[in-house]
């Protein structure tokens, strides 16, 4: 099974930037890759999700001309660029991986978690003064 492993989250104050990685130990060029968050007492929410071939993206509302997926096949890394944090972008962000799906808005909109592929451990942002 693939293990997805984040990396890069911290404290960040309003209106700063963070980078966020997604690393797997084995090549996950065949998945297409998403990025979820879960704020304390929220659900889970699809953020940004990027096609196994790279030439397709989705982003959430909330985040669109903020956030910016992307992936580097060399590294087997994800990444997910966030500018001009919010405090309301405070939550746990997770990575996680579907093998081959076409369709990315479905993946970013899944409620049904489990379904999908793998997932990581996931890394916390806060954004505060």
């Amino acid at each position: 099974q693939l293990r997805l492993v984040e990396s890069g989250g911290g404290l960040v104050q309003p209106g700063g930037s963070l980078r966020l990685s997604c690393t797997a130990p084995t090549s996950f060029s065949r998945y297409a890759i998403g990025w979820f968050r879960q704020a304390p007492g929220k659900e889970r929410e699809g953020v940004a999700c990027i096609s196994w071939r790279g030439d397709n993206t989705y982003y959430t509302t909330s985040v669109k001309g903020r956030d910016t997926i992307s992936r580097d096949y060399a590294k087997n890394t994800a990444y997910l660029e966030m500018e001009n944090l919010k405090p309301e972008d405070t939550a746990i962000y997770l990575c996680t991986a579907e093998e081959r799906i076409t369709n990315i808005r479905d993946m970013c909109e899944t409620t049904a978690f489990h379904v999908l592929d793998a997932w990581g451990q996931g890394t916390q942002v806060t954004v505060a003064s």
